[in-house]
């Protein structure tokens, strides 16, 4: 008959993995050389989160009492809650909703594309902005797939951004040469979805 280990002994070998692991752990964070660097952040995939993830990481800026921009690239200018929230930190951050809607939505390409180059300008203001230290392009990927935008201009201008700028992007589709220049890139993936289900957008949830 097997014995069951005692609890001491369990508590042992717990502890020496979690030793192993610290060591490790240290050693790694000790082989990083670089302490402070301006990332490019592209968050795509189908999955819901994107934005989320994205406004996320601006509020923890905003907590550091970081100056920050938003440039929405598709989305209208309905009211959001996420809009609304970040509003309180308007001595820090600014938003600009320059979309018009969906493609399908507004079924005019030339507008999409005066609506997409009438945003980058105002990111290209904000990001030579030296107070500003976090940017969000949100549904960049979006304007870049239909060719709203230059892909080789827009990845040519994020490359000699200021130093010290933190650019995040969202949105699907997300170009691969763009992948390529991006620092740190999270794929959302689409597991269930209660749309799906018929479960129309709530306010609180998806805006």
């Amino acid at each position: 008959m097997q014995q069951r280990a005692l609890p001491e002994a369990g508590a042992l070998r717990h502890k020496e993995k979690m030793a192993k692991r610290k060591a490790a752990q240290d050693a790694e964070v000790a082989a990083k050389t670089v302490a402070q660097k301006g990332l490019l952040v592209v968050h795509t995939g189908k999955g819901k989160g994107k934005s989320t993830a994205a406004f996320g990481l601006l509020l923890r800026a905003l907590g550091h009492g970081w100056h920050c921009a938003v440039v929405q690239f598709i989305k209208g200018a309905w009211t959001t809650g996420e809009r609304d929230a970040l509003a309180r930190f308007r001595d820090l951050l600014s938003w600009h909703t320059m979309g018009e809607g969906f493609t399908w939505e507004t079924q005019d390409r030339e507008r999409d594309i005066a609506a997409a180059a009438a945003a980058w300008a105002k990111a290209q203001e904000l990001m030579a902005d030296p107070r500003i230290k976090l940017v969000v392009l949100d549904e960049l990927n979006i304007a870049l797939r239909y060719d709203y935008l230059s892909p080789a201009e827009v990845i040519a201008a994020l490359r000699v951004r200021r130093p010290g700028l933190h650019v995040i992007i969202t949105g699907r589709n997300a170009k691969p040469e763009l992948i390529d220049a991006a620092d740190l890139v999270t794929e959302m993936t689409a597991i269930k979805h209660h749309f799906a289900a018929g479960v129309k957008a709530q306010e609180g949830i998806e805006y």
